[in-house]
Parts: C-alpha cells; structure tokens; sequence
C-alpha cells in the first residue's frame, strides 16, 4: 500500500476483545492488519522511552508521501538486529531501499487527530528492479480499489448491493465504513500518485545509480545481495532531474516545493542536494516562482 492512502485514514475498527485485530479503515475502504511497504528508507533515529528502553523510530518514503515507523523491544529479534545494521548504513551516507511486512498502527491525542504509522515485523534491503515491481502491485491494488469505490458512491449502502455490483468481497465492509465516516472524497491526489508511482515504475525518469562499495552478507539473510550495484550516488545531472521533474508534473500552476523534493527523493536523490539544484535553477533563471514555492520552467 502506498503511504498517501494509509496516512490519510482516520478510521480503525476493533473489538472489544483482549485479542481481538485492529484494522485501519481506509478512505477507499480497505480494511488494513498488516501492510507490505516499501521505499526509500529516510530516517532512521534512537530514542529512550521513559522505562530505559530503546525506541528506532524511522520514516520510509514512497512517491506518494511517507510511512512512519518504529522498532522497539517488542519487535522480533531480527528485525531489532537489522534495525541498528540499517541505522548505521544510513549514518554513512548510503542510500537503502526497504520493503517491509508491518503491523498498521492507530493513535488518536487529546485533542482528536489521529496518526497512523508502523510497526515492522519483518524488512528486506532490496534492489530498484524488485522496487519497481512492488510500486506496479502497490499502484495496481490502489487503482483497484478506487474503481471499487467510485463504483459502490452510486449504489445503495448495503452488502447486497455491493455484491450484486461485483465490488470484490473482501472490500465490502469497509467500503461501508468508509462512506459512512469519511463521505465524499476527492480521488484526483490518488491518480496524481499512480502516475508518479508508475513514472518510476517503468523508469521514465533518472535515478541516482552510481554504485557503492558492496555491504557484507549477515547472519539475517535479509540483504539482498544485488543491493550495492543499486544505490544511489552522484553520477546522475541533478538539476536536469528537478527539470524533468517540474515538465511532468507541472499542470499549469508549476509544482510545489514538497512535491518535487519528494519526487526527487523517491528516485534515490538526496533531498538536501534536489533542494539545492532547485536554489540554482532559479539563480539561474531557468526556473522561476509564480507564487511563493511553486515552480515552473522558464519560457
């Protein structure tokens, strides 16, 4: 699942037993326990909680946002020794692409907004090409599901009528849920996401490619071993990125800042060094600000 439908979400469902399941509900109407996601690992930080533990907290990005994460005591042994591997590989610079089975998280704060995030379970370093084949599934199942949605908004609000309309079984309940709590919704930021998620996908757009020296196998059996040859460095004209970049996604207003810093990001490119080929485009006057934060290439 993409980060920007799981984000988004404000509904979760549990029973009232010990053991009972808690499932995110979805703006389209998925019922999530557990997610498959992957990215580009951005952040990966330390923290002692108040009883003397060691808490990771960590931020995976995909081309549609962010997924919030954290590791702890309770995570399985494997996952806690790949987590301070990993911590370490990013402190040195390079740059990891991550996929992840998670268990979806819900907190609502005193004041009534609600954060989701993460608690991984199990986590594989992976290469751009298995990458891109999980950005195909995740802009496949997304897509599913919108089409799912879009067709029950005309319907009456039941399970039979979604059943008769061949809205798949294992969305029904939640499709309910979902109109009841959230309403109308706009669908038009998921399309944005599955063309952006495809662009990368099918490789339409430079990546940093430039290889990095090769990190040894560990015990986990969790790295791939091609990863090295896939990470990200210099050797890619940045500014010809962020160019790129605003001629694909520029709609007629220019692109906002976070969006193509994200874009950037999504591709292997450190933001810092995106933001400051953007700084020199605009020195340059290649690109110029109609409004404040938005850019578009000069004519």
């Amino acid at each position: 699942m993409l980060a920007s439908e799981f984000s988004d979400s404000t509904l979760h469902q549990q029973g009232s037993g010990e053991f009972d399941p808690l499932f995110v509900i979805t703006k389209l109407g998925a019922k999530v326990n557990r997610l498959v996601v992957a990215g580009l690992l951005e952040r990966l930080e330390p923290r002692e909680t108040s009883n003397g533990a060691t808490l990771w907290q960590g931020q995976l990005r995909d081309p549609s946002g962010l997924h919030y994460f954290s590791v702890g005591d309770y995570a399985p042994e494997a996952m806690r020794e790949l987590t301070v591997q990993l911590a370490s590989r990013i402190d040195d610079g390079e740059t990891v692409m991550l996929i992840m089975t998670a268990k979806a998280r819900y907190f609502q704060n005193d004041e009534g907004a609600v954060y989701t995030s993460l608690r991984p379970e199990e986590a594989a370093v992976i290469t751009r090409s298995n990458y891109r084949n999980w950005l195909v599934k995740a802009a496949e199942g997304l897509l599913e599901r919108m089409d799912a949605h879009d067709k029950s908004s005309s319907l009456e609000q039941n399970l039979q009528s979604l059943a008769s309309a061949g809205i798949p079984e294992n969305l029904r309940e939640g499709i309910l849920l979902a109109h009841e709590h959230y309403g109308e919704i706009d669908l038009e930021t998921y399309r944005l996401n599955i063309m952006q998620t495809l662009d990368i996908a099918e490789d339409k757009m430079p990546t940093a490619t430039a290889p990095k020296a090769p990190t040894p196998q560990t015990s986990l059996d969790v790295a791939d071993e091609s990863s090295a040859a896939d990470n990200a460095g210099g050797g890619t004209d940045l500014k010809q990125v962020m160019l790129d970049l605003i001629s694909r996604l520029d709609q007629g207003e220019g692109v906002d800042f976070d969006t193509l810093l994200s874009n950037a990001a999504a591709r292997g490119h450190d933001r810092d060094a995106a933001e400051s080929s953007l700084d020199d485009l605009s020195e340059e006057g290649t690109v110029h600000e109609p409004r404040f934060g938005w850019f578009k290439i000069t004519v």
